[in-house]
């Protein structure tokens, strides 16, 4: 490093800058992850950019620590390493356990496997400066496939005209970013840092230019979106409860009048005289000979219905 700073100093400079400006576009996502914490849901949030971006810091180490005098790549992508570490950790305690297999997946393929395998490739296919050649081209490759990937953002931009999935601040920072260390490649003379910069200044003037094009233009709502509302809608109105109307009797005038009848005691007979008495206990007994001539005749008329159906 000290070398670095006294035959290059105008490199140092720029090499300080894009630690300074590539720790801050390490930091963007923060908001994303602070909404995951806060929701304890990914959210559809995809783990893959971290994934990756953990995946380059790694290989980039590897070759600042193969060559002399790159200290400033170590140091912004050591403090990649980690910043992107905290963020899979993150995404893995609160992901779907399909989304958690998935990105423990890529992990090792990606992280563990092929970086296991460059790093075995070129300590025994090359030695010396080959080795630091060979790994350079890897790194260039992958930087490029990186650099590549916002490809299929600008293709959604130009179909649906509109940025939001194209943040300015964000394509700002990674074009000025592109900028500084292409600059420090070319000062260092160190073509394996200049070549992807170039690539990446490229992509992000190309998006800047798009986002400036569209980002007042009306939103084209594709076939696709249309559906997936139509089909929410169904669901939603397939699950509606059904509204009940309850209708409130209300008791008027007639309560009132109710209220206002007057109860009024109800007067007993007088009770009999002697006499009376007297003629009640007289009539009894022919009441009970009509009774037995009146039970006499039923008797004769069950018999008669009897023998009839005999």
């Amino acid at each position: 490093m000290a070398g670095l700073s006294l035959d290059h100093p105008l490199a140092f400079t720029f090499g300080l800058l894009g630690n300074i400006i590539s720790f801050m576009t390490y930091l963007a996502p923060l908001p994303t992850f602070y909404r995951i914490v806060k929701s304890k849901s990914t959210e559809g949030f995809q783990s893959v950019p971290y994934v990756v971006a953990l995946f380059s810091a790694m290989l980039w180490i590897y070759y600042a620590l193969l060559k002399s005098n790159e200290f400033l790549l170590i140091t912004v992508n050591a403090a990649g390493c980690v910043i992107e570490t905290i963020y899979i950790v993150i995404y893995l305690a609160y992901a779907p356990k399909k989304a958690k297999l998935f990105t423990a997946m890529i992990l090792l393929l990606l992280n563990v496997g092929v970086f296991g395998l460059i790093l075995l490739l070129t300590m025994l296919l090359s030695v010396g400066e080959k080795r630091v050649v060979l790994l350079g081209w890897v790194c260039v490759g992958f930087a490029v496939s990186v650099f590549v990937a916002p490809l299929s953002i600008i293709r959604k931009v130009v179909v649906t005209r509109s940025v939001e999935f194209m943040p300015f601040f964000l394509s700002l920072s990674l074009t000025v970013s592109a900028v500084v260390w292409f600059l420090y490649g070319l000062l260092i003379k160190d073509k394996y840092v200049a070549l992807p910069n170039v690539i990446g200044f490229t992509f992000g003037v190309i998006q800047m230019g798009l986002y400036a094009f569209y980002r007042n233009a009306k939103p084209r709502v594709l076939a696709k979106d249309v559906a997936d509302e139509k089909a929410t809608a169904a669901v939603d109105d397939t699950f509606k409860v059904p509204e009940h109307v309850v209708t409130i009797a209300k008791l008027g005038e007639q309560a009132m009048e109710i209220k206002n009848i007057e109860v009024h005691p109800v007067e007993s007979p007088p009770p009999p005289t002697p006499t009376e008495e007297a003629k009640q206990e007289d009539d009894e007994p022919s009441a009970v000979e009509e009774v037995g001539k009146v039970a006499d005749k039923e008797s004769n008329s069950t018999e008669q219905v009897l023998m009839i159906h005999a």
